[in-house]
């Protein structure tokens, strides 16, 4: 009884703090990466930092990593570090990699690699984090507690400020007044197909949509499951498999993405305008070697309604710019 207790202890730490480290004492093949989304004042400079871990089913396959993709220039760098670099805080979004370190409240910077030299420091500030309750921990809902799922995610902030000085490759970046967005994701693997999308970019100040489709494996089948969050004037709308609200209409273009979604009360019909995109490495079961492509280019149109005396009313309506957009596998599969 002693080590059934102990373990339900630990999955209940585990859960309620989606933001920390959940790989300690997991065995291969498990992933786990925050990904921080840097965009300057004026958008010019844009920057997705993306520190991790890899954890393979023989060790030598396993690495941590940090990857960064410039979203301007098209640049991508994947920068592996032996699996004993990456240092952690127990409880806390707390991550070390060698030089580099990664919190909620800020990055610090000294990455050299084939192409790439970064150095410097940024921290963030008036954090929109996704509330975390006990039958609802974070973004997932109650699906944070179902075992065994191929892939977790969670929502460290919907929009915050950045304040601080990136040197990329000599050249001195003021991200000073900027706006960043974080999230992470851990697990086995990614699925085999999703659509993710986010801009906290839109002209009204305060404003930031994210939104996923997934084709989600469980139990020897898929089903197509759906995360997302609206923050309009302080207020976080979700919508979500798990709050019993419907995706339809989707539609997939090699222009754009087009769907609504929509509860009894809220609905948000998004069209993402479809960008160039860049390499990212993203986990399989056996490496971190699925090749997938990622703009932080995009725009997205959001139209946001809410229904009093049974009619839709428009609450907002615009579209955000310096958007990251995934459309990745066999896209089929989530109409």
């Amino acid at each position: 009884m002693g080590k059934i207790t102990e373990y339900f202890k630990y999955d209940l730490w585990r859960v309620t703090r989606p933001l920390a480290y959940h790989g300690e004492g997991k065995s291969g093949p498990y992933f786990e990466g925050w990904y921080f989304k840097l965009v300057s004042p004026e958008g010019a400079h844009r920057l997705s930092v993306i520190p991790g871990i890899f954890k393979g089913k023989e060790a030598k396959d396993s690495h941590a990593f940090i990857q960064v993709i410039n979203g301007v220039d098209g640049s991508s760098h994947y920068v592996p570090f032996d699996a004993q670099a990456f240092q952690f805080e127990q409880g806390e979004m707390d991550i070390r990699i060698a030089e580099n370190s990664f919190r909620q409240g800020g990055i610090d910077i000294d990455l050299h690699a084939d192409g790439l030299d970064m150095v410097g420091s940024l921290s963030f500030s008036e954090l929109t984090t996704w509330p975390v309750r006990l039958l609802s921990p974070g973004v997932m809902g109650w699906f944070a507690w179902v075992p065994g799922m191929e892939c977790y995610h969670g929502i460290v902030s919907m929009d915050h400020h950045i304040n601080g000085k990136l040197e990329i490759n000599g050249t001195r970046v003021d991200f000073s007044g900027g706006r960043g967005y974080m999230e992470k994701d851990w697990g086995r693997a990614m699925p085999s197909a999703w659509i993710w999308m986010q801009s906290n970019h839109y002209e009204r100040k305060g404003v930031s949509l994210t939104f996923s489709i997934a084709d989600i494996p469980w139990g020897g089948r898929s089903f197509t499951g759906f995360l997302g969050g609206f923050l309009l004037d302080g207020e976080l709308h979700r919508f979500a498999t798990y709050t019993g609200a419907k995706v339809r209409d989707v539609s997939i273009s090699e222009r754009d993405i087009r769907f609504t979604v929509s509860d009894r009360k809220k609905q948000l019909s998004i069209t993402a305008h479809r960008a160039q995109g860049f390499n990212l490495q993203a986990p399989t079961t056996a490496q971190m070697d699925r090749r997938i492509m990622e703009t932080l280019s995009a725009e997205i149109d959001v139209r946001f309604e809410m229904r009093n005396n049974g009619k839709w009313g428009a609450i907002f309506s615009g579209r955000g710019k310096f958007a990251g957009l995934e459309v990745v596998g066999d896209t089929t599969r989530l109409i």
